[in-house]
């Protein structure tokens, strides 16, 4: 029976709606993502021996220049193996920030892909997904209730967070298929400015900022001007990065708080919240779902 146009909807907005796809395409059950016809081709044959998956990009390839990228709306991953928990524990990669762009580096299939230029959103449809082929969608966590203080744990089933993909219709991108974004008037000082939402390579090279000013004694964490300094391309049709630094440090605090909420409200991504209802008191409140070290260790806490 063919699906229904809110029944696909549905099945497009879960990160790796496994079950789902395999209901429909009368396939076992057995929570092992959606295979391309391809892939399952080849597998028939005997011609791949790992299970693969199709991940779909929150951003749908509308922030990418790069050919590899430009316009994709879903990337093709292997199941998670042995050799990549070598990647988790590799302490070269943990000093540098870049454990997750090597491990998704490892499992995508097409190797020509440059990682770094994946945004973050794309990097955590990827991360989840992957988590899911290795250890389960089933994620539990310890929290501690908001209301009564007790701790307990919490389960969350990965396939079902939603993708919060990205709006054209509420931004103003600057060019086709690119990752810039223009903010016409701050509320406060009047500037135009035209931002991007991070990459992975951006994000790695904050880390390894933060980690060179430790080590000469800088202690203090600018994280809100970093984040913004970083995300800021041009302010006032001004592009050069001294500039913008020193504009982002001395920004009137309703204008950093007014494009903080644009960039986060705008930025695709997986969308983390999830129902909690405490056990003992049965206090309900939306929370976000902590990424802590059992989201790859099952067993770590």
């Amino acid at each position: 029976m063919a699906m229904t146009d809110e029944e696909k909807r549905e099945l497009k907005n879960s990160v790796f709606a496994a079950k789902q796809a395999a209901d429909q395409m009368g396939l076992p059950t057995t929570g092992i993502p959606v295979q391309s016809q391809q892939q399952a081709a080849q597998q028939a044959a005997g011609l791949a021996q790992i299970p693969v998956a199709s991940v779909p990009l929150p951003s749908s390839g509308l922030v990418y220049e790069d050919e590899a990228l430009r316009g994709a709306t879903e990337l093709e991953i292997r199941h998670m193996a042995a050799k990549d928990e070598d990647i988790l524990m590799n302490q070269a990669y943990i000093k540098k920030g870049s454990t997750t762009t090597e491990l998704v580096k490892s499992c995508l299939l097409n190797k020509s892909l440059d990682v770094g230029k994946l945004i973050g959103g794309d990097l955590s449809a990827l991360l989840i997904a992957i988590r899911v082929t290795g250890y389960g969608a089933d994620y539990g966590f310890k929290i501690k209730c908001p209301a009564c203080e007790t701790q307990q744990e919490h389960h969350v089933n990965l396939t079902e967070l939603n993708i919060k993909e990205l709006d054209l219709g509420k931004l103003k991108q600057v060019g086709e298929f690119q990752n810039a974004f223009e903010v016409e008037k701050l509320p406060v000082s009047g500037k135009r400015i035209v931002f991007k939402f991070l990459t992975t390579r951006d994000q790695e090279r904050i880390v390894a900022d933060i980690e060179a000013k430790r080590k000469k004694g800088f202690t203090q964490d600018n994280l809100v001007t970093t984040k913004l300094s970083n995300c800021i391309i041009s302010v006032d049709g001004h592009t050069d990065r001294g500039q913008i630094h020193q504009f982002c440090q001395y920004m009137p605090a309703g204008d950093s708080l007014y494009l903080r909420n644009v960039i986060d409200r705008s930025e695709p991504g997986i969308d983390m919240r999830t129902e909690f209802k405490c056990s003992s008191c049965d206090h309900e409140e939306v929370i976000t779902v902590p990424l802590g070290a059992s989201f790859f260790w099952p067993d770590a806490e």
